[in-house]
């Protein structure tokens, strides 16, 4: 047994948000890790390399880890975009689902795959595209819903040609249980083509995608879809009016989480006329409005990277600022459904390269996921739910 960052040393890729709306300069490599709780309490980790992606578990809640298992059979160009990252999910029967991206061209067209393990890690399938159209798709995400299938729903170019509009569009597909995707749907058209995805499920066959959309004018802000069933998208929702007109990529997602009760929660950066900087909203269900948006931090702390989690009635929310010489990861949790919050503190710190914060939970604890390029991997207990 040994640490993961042993055997795959990676360097941090670019991630000041001020760097981070256009493409261009050397390749970094990507330095990521998503985590992954089985039902025995086996933590999984995706890793993202430089040419590579590998899974390795720990029985232990990340104190060691086994020998990484390749992913990929081969080296890759992949998908180094500083919101790109491989995924990970566990199924019902404890078969784990991997998805990662590549890029295709010096454009950064890239191309989604997955992959599956039935035997508990030992071995993956060989990895698949996850639509037969190989036009471009990127910030490729999975999700179990409630009743066990498996969502994926990525950024997707393949009707900018034909219909000649600016950025790309939000597509989907199901999986019964990973083995294979059924045929791909486009949710909606003219979406920012450069954005992670943040997915919640409102019930089974319903999930809610919150991304940055394009509204007329070029306005770069968010707006969240929930799904009338599984193969209906639902009317857009726009989350807040930032006004951040820009012709080019933020290359900074959202997140989003729905509570027990079916209010939503979501955090986003943005850069517009109205507000800079990190924020957060509620709507108290899926029809509603969202509230005014609640700055998280200071702008001239470069707040970056929030990301939510749901679990019974508490609502945590982690993001990453830097103070000049550390990068520092902030919580709050909320226990009335996002209603009230704790004052933010400080649960990490680092001063060297590091991952996005990411949370986590298995059963009733929650973690703070976080990959450092000196200390490695850290899972970082934040509390039970209520």
């Amino acid at each position: 047994m040994r640490k993961l960052l042993a055997i795959l040393p990676l360097l941090l890729m670019a991630t000041a948000a001020s760097a981070q709306h256009q493409h261009g300069g050397a390749q970094p490599e990507s330095f990521t890790a998503t985590p992954a709780f089985g039902s025995d309490g086996t933590l999984w980790l995706a890793r993202g390399g430089k040419d590579r992606v590998v899974v390795a578990r720990s029985s232990d809640l990340g104190k060691t880890f086994s020998d990484a298992v390749p992913v990929t059979p081969g080296p890759i160009n992949i998908d180094w975009g500083p919101d790109a990252r491989p995924r990970i999910v566990v199924d019902q029967a404890g078969h784990l689902i991997v998805t990662y991206a590549i890029f295709q061209d010096q454009r950064f067209n890239g191309r989604a795959f997955f992959t599956r393990s039935t035997d508990n890690g030992a071995s993956f399938a060989a990895p698949q595209p996850l639509t037969a159209d190989s036009t471009s798709q990127r910030f490729e995400t999975v999700a179990i819903d409630p009743a066990g299938k498996v969502f994926s729903a990525w950024i997707d170019k393949r009707n900018v040609a034909t219909k000649k509009y600016a950025g790309a569009a939000l597509a989907f597909a199901w999986s019964d249980d990973g083995s294979r995707f059924g045929d791909t749907t486009i949710a909606v058209d003219n979406t920012c083509e450069c954005c992670r995805l943040g997915v919640a499920f409102a019930g089974p066959g319903r999930p809610a995608v919150m991304f940055r959309n394009i509204f007329p004018g070029s306005i770069r802000d968010h707006a969240v879809l929930t799904f009338q069933d599984n193969g209906t998208p639902g009317p857009l929702r726009r989350v807040s009016v930032d006004n951040w007109k820009i012709e080019a990529c933020p290359h900074h997602g959202p997140s989003l989480a729905i509570s027990a009760d079916g209010s939503y929660h979501a955090a986003w950066f943005t850069g517009g006329s109205a507000r800079q900087g990190l924020f957060y909203a509620r709507a108290e269900n899926e029809q509603a409005a969202f509230s005014e948006p609640r700055a998280l931090s200071s702008p001239d702390r470069q707040p970056t990277r929030p990301y939510l989690l749901a679990a019974g009635s508490d609502v945590h929310l982690v993001w990453k600022e830097f103070d000049g010489t550390r990068a520092q990861v902030r919580w709050q949790v909320s226990h009335d459904n996002g209603r009230s919050w704790s004052e933010a503190r400080t649960v990490a710190e680092a001063t060297d390269a590091s991952d996005h914060p990411l949370l986590i939970a298995d059963k009733t604890r929650v973690y703070l996921s976080w990959l450092t390029k000196i200390e490695g991997y850290r899972l970082i207990p934040l509390g039970g739910s209520s």
